[in-house]
């Protein structure tokens, strides 16, 4: 202690600046650890927000969103002109908030696929196939390009709306859980690695800079595996999807830049395996590099009891929110994790088992403890 006293200033100076030095390094590797994607804390809403909702949702902290572009809904009919008024209300209104859009296409107009009875399910219907021959892969690959020349660089709607901030969307994904029967009849992974190679093909050529990110995939659906590991059911696994698809799909690697996984589960501490299942097979098929968008993840604040495992009241699914927020940040760099989509916004009852309840805000959007705690990792006000 006596030594330290005595040092000669140019000592102290050089100690001083040392330090300050050491300290500037620590902080800016701090800083990079616990950076995240511009675009990382992303919701998905049920329902056509209004413009005061999305600034809501802005000044919260929500970077993103994803919106289905259903091609049904855009195109009933065959030779019609495709309906952009829809899509153009959302991205106008997410422009306006600074909120980025991930679009996802997603199901076929009864005139390209026939639609098919879910086994299974009910009076459900989906298309019987993907929209990958004759005149449905001509109105799929229509309805890519379309979309690109509206919405991505140079694209007409921005050209239209000069008063907008220009947030041209690069980032597109191809359908919605291609692996669950509810989106498609009888999912068949080879066909989707068709449609993703077919998807990649127009949309390179309208926008060489654009990526695509496969189908959210559901990622352990009921009854779709034996406890002894083997495929079964209509319903997929995510990773035996992925993995099948890789193996009968060639050079469909090339075709993407990044894989989407919806992990649904009865608690956040289930995601672990879930997430690091998918990861091996990237890594099996020389693939460890690529993102992943968690693009549906989310529980419902209906009372629990009820028989629906995602039903935790409203405090626990706040509690799950946080455990799963803090799991996903933590693990963001080794997972390659882009984004991550609440699901969702507002309640839908009559949605799915548990759309009655899942979102951030309730009735007339009155927001829910989900919300706040949000907020909090969005380093947004409530």
């Amino acid at each position: 202690m006596i030594r330290a006293r005595l040092r000669t200033t140019r000592d102290a100076r050089a100690l001083t600046a040392t330090l300050a030095i050491a300290m500037a390094t620590f902080g800016a590797t701090a800083a990079t650890a616990d950076a995240l994607p511009a675009s990382f804390w992303g919701v998905v809403p049920q329902s056509a927000l209004s413009a005061e909702q999305f600034q809501r949702l802005a000044r919260g902290g929500v970077q993103s969103t994803r919106v289905t572009l259903d091609w049904a809904a855009l195109q009933p009919r065959r030779g019609a002109p495709i309906d952009w008024s829809g899509p153009d209300a959302i991205i106008e209104r997410a422009a306006l908030a600074g909120i980025e859009v991930l679009p996802a296409f997603a199901d076929a107009p009864s005139w390209a696929v026939r639609s098919a009875r879910v086994p299974g399910g009910g009076w459900s219907t989906a298309p019987a196939h993907l929209p990958i021959t004759g005149a449905a892969a001509t109105g799929w690959k229509s309805l890519l390009t379309l979309a690109i020349q509206r919405y991505g660089p140079n694209g007409e709607f921005w050209a239209t709306h000069p008063i907008l901030p220009v947030r041209p969307i690069s980032t597109w994904q191809i359908w919605n859980e291609p692996n669950f029967k509810f989106f498609v009849a009888k999912p068949n992974p080879t066909e989707y690695g068709k449609l993703v190679v077919l998807s990649y093909s127009a949309i390179r050529s309208a926008d060489p800079g654009a990526r695509i990110v496969l189908g959210g995939l559901f990622a352990q659906p009921k009854g779709a595996r034996t406890p002894s590991g083997k495929h079964t059911s209509l319903n997929w696994f995510a990773s035996d999807f992925l993995n099948k698809m890789y193996k009968t799909t060639p050079g469909v690697s090339a075709s993407f830049s990044g894989v989407a996984l919806h992990p649904y589960t009865s608690t956040w501490q289930h995601l672990t395996p879930e997430i690091e299942e998918v990861h091996r097979v990237l890594e099996a098929n020389h693939d460890p590099g690529k993102a992943m968008w968690i693009t549906e993840l989310g529980w419902s604040s209906e009372p629990p009891g009820t028989g629906d495992a995602f039903a935790k009241g409203a405090a626990g699914q706040a509690a799950e929110l946080k455990g799963a927020f803090t799991l996903l940040r933590k693990n963001q760099r080794r997972w390659h994790i882009q984004q991550v989509d609440w699901f969702s916004v507002d309640d839908q009852p009559g949605g799915c088992n548990f759309c009655g309840g899942s979102g951030l805000f309730g009735p007339g959007f009155t927001p829910k403890p989900a919300w706040r705690a949000y907020a909090r990792f969005a380093h947004g006000t409530a």
